[in-house]
């Protein structure tokens, strides 16, 4: 029933969704919103998150699937516990016609093996977003990659499509660079932006108030990124080769040592990838003040 779906049946799949953290509690209502049916939101017993996304997307919850009738299974929970899910999954009912997604950014789909040797098409289905909570970002235009069974993909595809995304196929062995990629655009981002904070502390500006006084150059530096990318995009003391600015940052970086590593590492980073004068003589002040 699910290739008659991707072959072109109207009638849109019904779906459980297993987990209702940040990701599948987004993935969830949007899905509801794209005109599924979610059968039924699984999660622990007297679980708050998997009562609210039950509710919010008209649907019920379980702790189990031995008695719900679904046509994909899509499985949202932490990295670690993928398997152990598809384990304890596995014996409750038949597989056979039924698509099992996950969606892990770093696994593959083999990580739903023994759904797959029950008789399920499988595969991985990671978007590459940011889900925090209280946040519902928007799917649309956002790229989902995918890979697995020729059958699930068909679906993920359809599905991903439905929701305004754009599904992009992954080889297997590029899914760790892949995840890794996404990790350095959002949670290293966010782990510079604590950073930084410490830094307007050294300043004398509280981080309330420089989380506050940061949001015009952080959001002109992603504008001037996604206008220009980033050679073109690169200002300040490291592209003007300006050694005794440098020197200055890394002498009151002293104080934090962490983070005149990062700065240092950043700094090295960005001889090597961007526009720099004086770049032998940056290297050398910056290298040293990594150890």
């Amino acid at each position: 029933m699910i290739l008659c779906y991707a072959a072109g049946v109207v009638r849109k799949p019904s779906i459980a969704m297993v987990g209702a953290g940040n990701l599948g509690s987004a993935l969830g209502v949007k899905l509801r919103r794209a005109g599924y049916r979610i059968a039924v939101v699984v999660g622990r017993p007297q679980s708050l998150k998997a009562r609210t996304l039950a509710k919010q997307v008209r649907s019920k919850t379980r702790s189990g699937l031995s008695d719900i009738d679904a046509d994909v299974i899509w499985i949202c929970v932490p990295d670690s516990e993928i398997s152990r899910a598809a384990k304890a999954l596995a014996p409750k009912f038949g597989w056979r016609g039924k698509v099992a997604l996950h969606s892990s950014g770093a696994l593959t789909s083999d990580a739903l093996d023994v759904l797959r040797k029950k008789g399920a098409s499988v595969a991985s289905v990671h978007p590459l977003m940011t889900f925090v909570a209280g946040s519902q970002p928007s799917i649309r235009g956002v790229p989902f990659a995918i890979e697995g069974d020729a059958a699930a993909v068909r679906a993920a595809r359809r599905m991903v499509s439905d929701l305004g995304g754009e599904a992009h196929t992954i080889r297997k062995q590029d899914k760790a660079a892949y995840h890794a990629w996404g990790t350095f655009a959002s949670p290293l981002l966010t782990a510079l932006l604590a950073t930084t904070e410490r830094v307007a502390e050294l300043a004398g500006v509280k981080r309330e108030a420089a989380r506050r006084r940061m949001m015009p150059i952080l959001l002109q530096t992603l504008l001037n990124y996604a206008s220009y990318g980033a050679a073109d995009g690169f200002s300040g003391p490291i592209v003007r080769g300006d050694v005794q600015t440098i020197e200055k940052h890394l002498q009151v970086l002293r104080r934090e040592p962490l983070t005149r590593k990062a700065y240092a590492a950043l700094g090295l980073a960005a001889l090597q990838y961007l526009p720099a004068k004086n770049k032998a003589e940056l290297k050398k002040l910056l290298g040293a003040s990594i150890h």
